[in-house]
């Protein structure tokens, strides 16, 4: 099979040979006819078989692991972008993908973006901690957001203070969904440092959540209409829209229309 009959295939082609043995600290020898480095090469600097290099440029990416990829990403000395690129055609996540916590300057714009904004709008982090919101949002989640003393972390919100059980319309479906959403977001990181505890405290502390997490349920975080129960304004309908900033995708900005 042409290795550049596959996407995967062509990308790590090209990227093998326009590295030098210079760049790649090898020895360059007297006569080399190979364009950049060779296969083996790029396998030892990998640590991995050539076999496994070749298959990989046949475009077969079945068994291949997150670990072997980034070696492979380190060996062909591929930027971050190009490194998750390379991530997407073996059809794996990038468990190294950049954190909105090393882009600070994100934040900074989005808080700064916020009080410009008439509707009630808010930001999380990867862990569901609102980091940022405008005086809308304060004024719709008064029982989270508008209250000085409450947890910021939306699912503490939801699943461990009971008025967000009559806030929240059609409360079971909209919990059912969030702990799916969660899932999907959090991906390979579920047992990192930080996710695994606040899991193991939300299963302690919340049977609902609990039961909901071990259906192992994985839904896309989409937008569409939000139903609420306000103590003072009365039932509000919105339309739910949730963006992510290219630069600093582990940020989740989340606008109610």
């Amino acid at each position: 099979m042409d290795s550049t009959s596959t996407p995967l295939g062509a990308f790590l082609r090209a990227h093998r040979e326009r590295l030098t043995p210079q760049q790649a600290g090898l020895p360059s020898g007297l006569r080399r006819r190979a364009k950049g480095l060779r296969r083996e090469e790029v396998a030892q600097l990998a640590g991995i078989s050539p076999t496994w290099l070749t298959w990989l440029e046949q475009g077969r990416s079945e068994s291949v692991s997150a670990h072997t990829l980034t070696r492979l990403a380190a060996a062909l000395q591929l930027s971050g972008a190009e490194t998750d690129y390379l991530f997407d055609l073996a059809g794996l996540k990038n468990p190294q993908e950049k954190r909105a916590d090393a882009n600070p300057q994100a934040r900074e714009i989005l808080e700064r973006m916020l009080p410009r904004m008439d509707m009630p709008a808010y930001v999380l982090d990867r862990h569901w901690q609102a980091v940022a919101w405008n005086l809308a949002a304060a004024e719709l989640f008064c029982d989270w957001l508008g209250k000085p003393d409450a947890s910021r972390n939306q699912l503490d919100f939801v699943f461990l203070m009971p008025e967000a059980r009559t806030f929240i319309d059609n409360w079971p479906e909209r919990a059912r969904r969030i702990v799916a959403e969660l899932r999907a977001d959090l991906g390979q990181q579920l047992d990192d440092a930080a996710t695994a505890p606040m899991l193991e405290r939300l299963r302690r502390l919340s049977p609902e959540f609990d039961r909901l997490w071990r259906q192992q349920d994985v839904l896309e975080r989409e937008g569409g209409e939000r139903g609420f129960r306000h103590p003072r304004l009365g039932p509000l309908q919105k339309q739910q829209i949730t963006l992510r900033p290219a630069n600093a995708p582990e940020f989740k900005l989340v606008m109610l229309l």
